[in-house]
């Protein structure tokens, strides 16, 4: 047995297979596929210092790491490496070896602190601890069954709100990116985030190959969009929404539950069959939003974090 870590590599086809394979696998929870990690790579900001890893055994990629800095953020020196072994090569020393080669990338570019997800199971938060880090906040996936499940009719609309697609925005999404740069400053998270830079919002948000603009719903108020529910498909049979907020001053109305039944009702009438999405588990309101959807937590995830000396 032959372990090694190397960088994946561009135009490689077969590296970004093997890739979104082993993601799939160990965490099906989450939308990737081989052009969605073409892309990411190809956009990366220059700042972000992103460097995805693959862990090979005799020639077959066996684990994975997505590694770099947190270049949004206010506060310098912060990183991330997440790391996904396949399930059936896990204690073969895959993950170790991309841990280690993850962290000397990101000391080598300045990271002092780093921030790791690790799913909420007793052998890999023990990994983790071995590794110094330390537990932190949490998070869970959630899924809802399209086909068999109970989804509830959307909402009526209130007066004076009326509902667009993404699509609708075509021409001028700028409304949306500070909608989402409102509400996602308002996120639960270990690391503050500001998202003031509309260009890279287009390039790692509005143009993502992952992105449907035609599933995701806006509630528009007063002019303006006012409330959203942002949904990325596979290109096959499943869905997930990867934001869904309203602007401050709209908040308390029913706008986000709104906007999300209608781009869940209209996933399943494209033909759509699975339902993903994401909450920390402190988000309270966002969570019974979901439960009342009738999704079920599948999985939970703990952020782990390392200070670098």
């Amino acid at each position: 047995m032959t372990m090694t870590v190397r960088d994946l590599r561009p135009g490689v086809r077969a590296d970004f297979e093997g890739f979104a394979r082993v993601r799939h696998l160990a965490l099906p929870f989450y939308l990737v596929t081989p052009d969605s990690l073409v892309y990411d790579l190809a956009h990366a900001h220059p700042a972000s210092h992103f460097r995805p890893l693959v862990a090979e055994e005799d020639g077959e990629i066996v684990g994975t790491a997505q590694v770099g800095i947190v270049h949004d953020s206010p506060e310098p020196g912060q990183g991330y490496v997440n790391v996904y072994v396949h399930p059936e090569r896990t204690g073969r020393g895959a993950g170790t070896a991309l841990v280690r080669a993850a962290e000397e990338h990101l000391a080598g570019v300045g990271a002092t602190k780093l921030f790791a997800w690790v799913l909420d199971e007793p052998g890999n938060r023990a990994f983790a601890e071995r590794h110094g880090y330390r537990g932190s906040r949490s998070a869970h996936f959630l899924r809802l069954d399209l086909t068999n499940g109970t989804l509830p009719p959307r909402p009526p609309l209130p007066a004076g709100v009326e509902l667009r697609t993404g699509a609708d925005f075509a021409d001028d999404p700028r409304p949306v990116f500070e909608l989402d740069s409102e509400t996602m400053s308002d996120e639960p998270s270990d690391i503050d985030y500001e998202f003031t830079d509309y260009e890279a919002w287009l390039e790692g948000t509005w143009h993502h190959p992952l992105f449907s603009p035609e599933l995701t719903s806006i509630a528009v108020a007063d002019g303006r969009p006012v409330a959203f529910s942002a949904a990325r498909t596979d290109g096959g049979t499943r869905y997930g929404t990867v934001m869904t907020g309203t602007a401050r001053a709209f908040r308390g109305r029913g706008l986000a539950k709104l906007a999300k039944a209608d781009s869940l009702q209209r996933a399943r009438e494209a033909g759509l069959t699975e339902a993903f999405t994401g909450n920390d588990a402190r988000n309270g309101p966002m969570i019974a939003v979901n439960k009342w959807f009738g999704y079920e937590i599948c999985a939970t995830e703990v952020r782990y974090v390392r200070e670098l000396g």
